[in-house]
Parts: C-alpha cells; sequence; structure tokens
C-alpha cells in the first residue's frame, strides 16, 4: 500500500512539474542564439535572444528579454526589449516580432513616436493535437516628413499539429509543431507564406521555416546555441 501511495504521489509531481514548464527558459542570463537563411539556405544573419528578468506573480510569469540581430559580418543591426507575458497555462508573444522593426530604427532602437497597434500571440502550454489558435496581427506605423510608412503582418489558421523530434546545431529536441498563414505587408508590398514553428518546453522556439503558396522555402531560423 506504502509503495502504490509513493508511487502516486510521484506521479502527482512529475505531471505538476511538467505543467509549470513554459515556452520559454526561466533563468536571468540565459543566451539563445539563432541563425537566419534564404530560401538558397544561404545564412543571412543572427539573432540573439538574452533573458534579463523574471518576474512571478502567483501563477503569472512575465520574462523580459533583451533581443539583437546581427549582421553576416557580425555588425549590429538592431536591438530591442521584448517581454512575453505567462497568464494562466498561456503565454504572450510580442507579435511585432513578424516584421522588420529595423525599418524604424533611429540609432538602433524604434523612435516612441512610432505607433504600435495589434494583439500578442498566444501559445498554449499544453496544447491538444489539431487544436485551433487565435488569430494575431500587428501594425507599426510612423510619420517621416510627408511620407506615412506603415508595416503590418497577420497569423491566422493557426495551428498545434502534434509533437515531432527535431535536430538543430543546439541538439535534438522534443517539439511542439505550430503552424499558420502570414501575411504581410510593407509599402504596399505584400507576401503571403505558410509558417511552420517548431518551440520545446524550457528553451523556446528551436526552428522557423516559412513556405510559399507553391510550397517552396523562403527563408527559416534555426537555434544554434543555447548558454
Amino acid at each position: 500500500m506504502k509503495r502504490i501511495i509513493f508511487l502516486l504521489i510521484a506521479f502527482c509531481v512529475a505531471q505538476l512539474l511538467q505543467a509549470q514548464e513554459i515556452f520559454f527558459p526561466q533563468k536571468e542570463g540565459t543566451v539563445l542564439t539563432y541563425k537566419t537563411f534564404d530560401k538558397k539556405e544561404k545564412e543571412t544573419g543572427t539573432i540573439r535572444y538574452t533573458v534579463k528578468s523574471i518576474k512571478k506573480s502567483g501563477d503569472n510569469m512575465d520574462i523580459t528579454y533583451q533581443y539583437e540581430s546581427i549582421d553576416t559580418k557580425d555588425k549590429p543591426l538592431f536591438n530591442d526589449e521584448i517581454t512575453v507575458h505567462k497568464k494562466g497555462d498561456v503565454l504572450y508573444f510580442d507579435m511585432s516580432n513578424f516584421i522588420n522593426k529595423a525599418a524604424f530604427q533611429q540609432d538602433g532602437k524604434i523612435p516612441a513616436e512610432v505607433q504600435v497597434t495589434g494583439n500578442n500571440m498566444e501559445i498554449p502550454m499544453n496544447p491538444a493535437a489539431g487544436a485551433s489558435l487565435p488569430d494575431a496581427s500587428v501594425e507599426m506605423a510612423m510619420k517621416m516628413g510627408f511620407v506615412n510608412m506603415k508595416i503590418s503582418a497577420s497569423v491566422t489558421n493557426r495551428k498545434f499539429e502534434g509533437n515531432e523530434s527535431l535536430t538543430t546545431k543546439a541538439g535534438t529536441f522534443d517539439a511542439y509543431r505550430f503552424s499558420g498563414l502570414v501575411s504581410t505587408s510593407s509599402i504596399g508590398i505584400k507576401m503571403n507564406t505558410t509558417i511552420s514553428e517548431w518551440y520545446v518546453k524550457g528553451i523556446g522556439i528551436v526552428k522557423s521555416v516559412n513556405l510559399d503558396k507553391s510550397g517552396k522555402m523562403v527563408s527559416y531560423i534555426e537555434l544554434v546555441e543555447v548558454k
């Protein structure tokens, strides 16, 4: 009987710990390094996320990280501070990651006069295979002299496809694959792609692939190092 009770307790503790895992590091100072590639699989740059602070309030959590974009010659292009919000068992991500914020930058930062509208992307921590997820969108606009500059992006038809084993230069992971349709507009130029993203608990996104409407790869991002 004691053995059965012990096993039940151990099972409940394991389930509780698993439920507490989220799609992002929970240790300040963690650095995630990614490489970006074009449709010919040629490297186009580096993206680095550094966890700066973690604030907890009951079952909620705010994770703030530094975002850095670097070109192939190690020249800094853009940096920003972004916060991921955990509310219950759902994470809320900044949708501005889907657009080229560097187009608005001045001295490596986004000016205060840039207007940002839209909603965050929701990622459930324990999704059911085939589950549909809410749409997400963002728009950034700024008046530059006589020109109104506007960039927007939306992700629709979002789904959780299931768990998959995925290998990158950073290792082999048990990943959760999410998919969706991405529509972007930049200075009158529109593009529609299909996106697949693989998330890993305790790390976050490990790979993201964009395909055009004919199924050909447009670009991808891959995790190469965690430290």
